[in-house]
């Protein structure tokens, strides 16, 4: 059952629908308690990031790092046709059901024990798009007997769980101009928050929250420091303060207005500070001489007030970035024990190649150390974690008839970390960082802004910086700095990372393998080869009480588009577009 674009539902269609699916009549309604409690439930898996602070951990343990060589595949599923590229969702299950979104705005149904396929529903896209980094997608939000995604189009689209059939589509941003959405929402006390894609093609980065049971607008908070914040009460617009207080105060002229900080990774929420967590682009243009200032609330980390979008507090990981270091990744709420107390933090390993310890109840900056191999950009933190600049470093200024001088910088701009999330393990108190080891020669040029237009104003190339692997999987203690353990990659690391209680560590690689590891050793100790690269982020889950893993294969995504030299290292891998699942049989599971 394939659905294009919003059709009229007819009930004969929707009950025979209905009919195909497993225990249909026994279906019932994603909860907001049940969101709140993902992260403690083994049965389903209800948020992207298996529970809404994002560590991407599972309490489960029938499957450990003794009896993973066993674990074996049972199903899988192609999403078809010719748009098989860049994979990059994170499945949910629910009732026996996984919803899985795939390139090129796609969503699919599929029974979880068979893998047959219930519906498919394949978003009509524009010919005019303006996806920066492919056209990827990453996920859905389960919210009622709703499953919502966003589009390459800025659009929200609400499908019904059952039939595939479209309940309401919104139009979040004008694609024209650059916007689109990528990351997964997020469902929060029966809001609907999601943020936007665009910083290269010089939007005005926002977060939004919305009825996640008609789509109707509550609240719209830009990102870009001077532009007003609303409310939305009966379908009015009621004004909500001016981000940062004053327009331009941290932008010279009239930057402000094109200034990008697109929050394009989504975000993360912690019950316990009432606290929504995004991180924000980079500022528009590249090219930093344009724009003297910090640029607020670029290459930023912000808490907000899920209630109505106030920023609560903001962490600038690069301020005035001129090297393209989004502070997107991900910040992952944890709590650990220091001089008899219990300290509520929140972590992140930035593409600026400095990992992040901060209080997640106030901002406050704990503790940050570099977590690869070579930083040349910045000689290190302050003491409040702002970075002290390499002056030499950065590219330099051009002028209408030459470029900027070029430098070589690493990391490279595509990140020590890009979007693809690490895990925390709750067990070991380890992060475990998918990361790469390049650098970039980079300079800047003249720009202009121009409506849908990229806005760069820079050039780069980027390089390997090894010759036997870019890609590493770290194991990092937050408390201390010490990286635990690595495994190298020969090609970039582009896939997400899941821990479980069973002493496991899983993530996958562009050669296409899916591989598990040893979580306190960092032994490899299985793997399967996919067919093509694994860029997805793997979850696990229980169901007939046998423990289930799952991720999607595809290559593709930023790396063959924008990696220069490290494209040419990858260019013979092929694209995908599969879905697999495995798990432990059943009759090793009884000798445990």
């Amino acid at each position: 059952m394939k659905h294009h674009g919003l059709r009229k539902p007819f009930a004969l269609t929707a009950l025979c629908a209905a009919m195909l699916l497993p225990g249909a009549a026994a279906w019932a309604a994603v909860t907001d308690q049940e969101i709140l409690a993902d992260a403690t439930t083994t049965h389903e898996i209800v948020t992207n990031g298996m529970g809404l602070q994002g560590q991407r951990y599972s309490p489960l343990d029938i499957l450990t790092s003794d009896n993973v060589k066993e674990l074996r595949p049972v199903w899988t599923l192609s999403f078809g046709g010719e748009k098989q590229r860049g994979q990059q969702a994170q499945p949910l299950i629910k009732d026996g059901v996984m919803y899985v979104t795939a390139s090129y705005s796609r969503v699919f149904a599929v029974d979880a024990r068979t893998g047959r396929e219930l519906w498919q529903y394949d978003a009509r896209l524009p010919e005019d798009i303006r996806p920066c980094c492919d056209v990827i997608n990453r996920g859905v939000a389960l919210y009622d007997d709703l499953v919502i995604f966003g589009t390459l189009d800025a659009k929200l689209v609400a499908l019904n769980k059952d039939t595939g059939k479209v309940v309401w589509r919104k139009n979040v941003a004008d694609h024209k101009a650059g916007y689109s959405i990528t990351a997964a929402p997020l469902v929060v006390n029966g809001k609907l928050i999601t943020g936007v894609s665009g910083g290269e093609f010089g939007v005005v980065g926002k977060i939004e929250a919305y009825d996640p049971k008609n789509g109707d607008l509550l609240w719209s908070r830009p990102t870009v420091e001077g532009h007003m914040g609303y409310v939305y009460k009966d379908g009015k617009a009621i004004e909500h303060g001016i981000s940062g207080g004053e327009a331009g105060k941290t932008w010279p002229g009239d930057l402000w207005k094109t200034g990008g900080a697109a929050p394009w990774l989504g975000g993360y929420y912690d019950a316990e500070t009432n606290l929504l967590l995004f991180g924000t682009g980079n500022p528009a243009p590249w090219n930093s001489h344009l724009r003297p200032g910090d640029n607020l609330y670029s290459s930023s980390r912000l808490a907000l007030n899920p209630d109505d979008g106030t920023i609560k507090w903001h962490f600038q990981t690069t301020p005035h970035d001129g090297w393209d270091f989004d502070g997107v990744n991900e910040l992952i709420s944890f709590n650990y024990q220091e001089g008899g107390k219990t300290i509520k933090a929140a972590a992140t390993a930035d593409r600026n190649g400095f990992f992040y310890v901060l209080d997640r109840t106030n901002g406050k900056f704990i503790r940050g150390f570099p977590f690869v191999d070579k930083i040349t950009w910045a000689k290190g933190l302050d003491n409040n974690g702002r970075p002290i600049y390499d002056d030499n470093n950065r590219p330099g200024s051009p002028n209408a008839a030459q470029k900027g001088t070029s430098v070589f910088s690493a990391p490279a701009f595509l990140g020590a970390k890009n979007w693809m999330p690490m895990a925390y393990s709750q067990d070991t108190g380890l992060f475990y960082v998918p990361s790469n080891e390049w650098g970039m020669d980079i300079w800047n040029e003249e720009i202009a802004y121009k409506k849908g237009a990229a806005y760069l104003g820079a050039g780069f190339t980027i390089k390997p910086l090894n010759e036997d692997y870019i890609g590493v999987l770290r194991a990092i203690d937050p408390k201390t700095g010490k990286e635990v353990w690595r495994q190298t990659n020969y090609a970039p690391l582009w896939g997400g990372v899941m821990t479980t209680k069973g002493n496991l560590v899983f993530t996958g690689t562009p050669e296409g393998f899916l591989q598990a590891f040893n979580a306190k050793t960092g032994e490899k100790v299985w793997e399967f080869q996919t067919g093509s690269g694994v860029l997805g982020s793997p979850v696990t889950w229980e169901m007939d009480g046998e423990q289930y893993v799952s991720v999607l294969s595809g290559w593709g995504g930023a790396v063959p588009l924008w990696g220069g030299e490290v494209a040419k290292r990858v260019k013979n891998y092929n694209q995908g577009g599969m879905l697999w699942t495995f798990k432990l049989p059943k009759e090793l599971v009884a000798k445990r």
